[in-house]
């Protein structure tokens, strides 16, 4: 699908040129549509038509894969400390600059039996899905330079373009979407957040939360008490269980 949708934007304005004459409004139309089949993909982080998107996992019983963006910051220890308190495990999508400002709070991250992901070196969450596929590799590598190993990566935003998927499938990595997400990175109400997620969940699911807010602990707790009330465990799932179709 990738290819065709690159083929088809590398056609279109061709064919605007040769009907520009003849059926100018079927030559912008051809254009558009190209933009659009670009676009869409591009701006919908869980949508798989430029390559894999990683969306959810093959349980074992009622588990769910929480995930924690942003970090680290200055609330990962208590994070840490309430995931521990409830038998709780996550991966922590980090971002390369802040892991260098903050080297001891991804060791405490990976010591406390927690992942760490990548989310790109300086998040840059306006631009991401425009940059040059040069920009897409230094983003990637240079937060991969500041965490352990992983294959994991996860873009800005969710969005990405038709260079990341041939930058991470270079490096073996895979891009990691989300089953249900409460937008508390841009909301500050828990109640918001937990009623955007709890619903959606299901066995197998990738939940979205951030750290780094003023309500992120708040938010996070509130999610993980409520899906335990529900009977889910909290895990970090190998790779080959992972899943780009639910």
């Amino acid at each position: 699908m990738r290819r065709v949708i690159i083929a088809f934007a590398v056609i279109a304005p061709l064919a605007l040129i040769v009907l520009w004459r003849i059926a100018p409004l079927a030559g912008i139309g051809i254009l558009a549509l190209s933009h659009a089949l670009l676009l869409y993909p591009t701006l919908r982080p869980n949508v798989q038509w430029l390559g894999p998107v990683v969306t959810s996992f093959a349980p074992e019983g009622n588990e769910v894969w929480l995930t924690i963006d942003d970090g680290p910051t200055d609330d990962t220890a208590a994070i840490l400390d309430l995931l521990d308190a409830r038998g709780a495990k996550a991966t922590f999508f980090v971002k390369g600059v802040h892991a260098r400002q903050r080297p001891d709070l991804v060791r405490a991250i990976v010591e406390r039996g927690h992942g760490v992901g990548n989310h790109s070196d300086t998040h840059p969450s306006a631009s991401f899905w425009c940059l040059l596929p040069a920009a897409i590799a230094r983003e990637i590598d240079g937060c991969a330079a500041a965490i352990p190993p992983t294959r994991w990566f996860r873009a800005p935003v969710g969005m990405k373009n038709p260079a990341v998927h041939p930058a991470l499938a270079r490096r073996g990595m895979r891009l990691i979407g989300w089953s249900a997400r409460g937008f508390d990175g841009v909301r500050a109400d828990v109640e918001s957040v937990v009623q955007r997620i709890v619903p959606h969940v299901f066995p197998g699911a990738i939940v979205l939360l951030h750290q780094g807010r003023d309500t992120a602990a708040s938010c996070i707790a509130r999610v993980v008490d409520e899906l335990r009330a529900r009977g889910y465990a909290f895990v970090v799932p190998a790779d080959e269980r992972l899943k780009t179709k639910r």
